[in-house]
């Protein structure tokens, strides 16, 4: 006599029909890549969020999530809890500091801009060549080191207001 059925309806040592597991089979392995830090948790399991963001607003929530290696759930997780800590700052301060991390993002991608073509043209230089465009490296160089400056001066304002 056979031994005794192991899924209910499937004869003995037969996959069910339902689409289990397959006896003597093992399943893939799971393959689970994590991206960014990962943030502190409690141990008991938490309600799940749900955020609708535009594409615009995904997208530069993705920019920040990126630039400090940062999942987007766990960058909107910080970054919603840094501001539920700190509800005295008006909206006024809120949206001066999304400025200047506006303004910060396009200086980086200036300077990395102007570092490249910096470099091309000490290459070009290096092996003998003209530069037709080296006053237009030049210009971006200084564009984005007032640039720099302009962020540097509104981080130090923001920091003196906040300090009188």
């Amino acid at each position: 006599m056979p031994g005794p059925v192991r899924r209910q309806g499937a004869p003995d040592g037969e996959a069910a029909t339902e689409g289990g597991s397959q006896p003597g089979k093992a399943g893939p392995a799971r393959r689970t890549t994590i991206k960014g830090k990962a943030r502190p948790r409690a141990k008991k399991q938490r309600p799940a969020q749900s955020v609708r963001l535009s594409d615009h607003e995904h997208a530069i929530i993705q920019a920040g999530a990126d630039a400090v290696g940062m999942s987007v759930a766990g960058f909107l997780a910080h970054s919603a809890l840094a501001a539920a800590r700190d509800q005295s700052r008006t909206a006024a301060a809120i949206a001066t500091e999304r400025d200047v991390l506006t303004e910060l993002f396009a200086m980086r991608r200036q300077l990395g801009w102007a570092g490249s073509n910096l470099n091309q043209v000490a290459k070009a230089l290096n092996s003998g060549g003209d530069v037709p465009y080296l006053k237009e490296v030049l210009a971006d160089i200084h564009l984005a080191a007032r640039a720099a400056k302009k962020a540097v001066d509104r981080v130090v304002n923001r920091q003196e207001c906040e300090a009188a």
